[in-house]
């Protein structure tokens, strides 16, 4: 069974000055991404009929929807302060030093697939109590990066463990792996 693999490298010295206007600076990504993620979902509800009456995942449609998942780690680990350098639009992660794979398997579960919502709600939920943490963590890095121009290994490991995993949730979420995520 295939799982998201992600990881960002830690750099502990930050430019306050990108840190400071990070909100804004990730707007032009946030309208990419959040397009991109809209498309992602429809063809996360193509592929269940796809599984459900093949029981093979599309890969033309899983290999888009993976682009847009590494886009979105690439994205969200920029607004979560991981990294300085302005992210590449598109499927190259440049030099972000953000690494993301998922490995493509054809064969699915019928029975977990037809009924994944259900079987990711345990983990949607723990999903929004991780997103509320990372969201006070990364307040508490923005101001620690403001006023001393490095961001603590312990803020930093925990944004990085949060998204990754979200984007665990995601994939299962959207039909692109059986493995159910995991927070590790």
């Amino acid at each position: 069974m295939s799982v998201v693999l992600y990881d960002v490298v830690y750099t502990e010295s930050r430019n306050r000055l990108t840190t400071l206007f990070r909100m804004i600076l990730i707007i032009p990504h946030a309208i990419v991404s959040n397009i991109w993620r809209q498309l992602a979902q429809v063809l996360g509800f193509i592929q269940w009929f796809t599984v459900l009456f093949t029981g093979k995942r599309n890969q033309s449609l899983w290999k888009l929807q993976n682009d847009y998942l590494g886009y979105s780690t690439r994205v969200n680990s920029y607004g979560g302060l991981l990294f300085d350098v302005f992210p590449p639009f598109g499927t190259e992660p440049g030099t972000t030093g953000v690494s993301y794979a998922l490995d493509f398997e054809e064969s699915a579960d019928r029975l977990t697939n037809a009924l994944r919502l259900i079987w990711a709600i345990p983990a949607m939920v723990v999903a929004i109590f991780v997103a509320i943490g990372a969201f006070f963590v990364t307040v508490a890095a923005w101001f620690t990066i403001l006023f001393t121009g490095k961001h603590p290994r312990g803020m930093f490991d925990f944004a990085v463990k949060a998204n990754r995993y979200f984007a665990r949730v995601t994939s299962y979420v959207m039909l692109m792996t059986d493995t159910y995520p995991k927070y590790e």
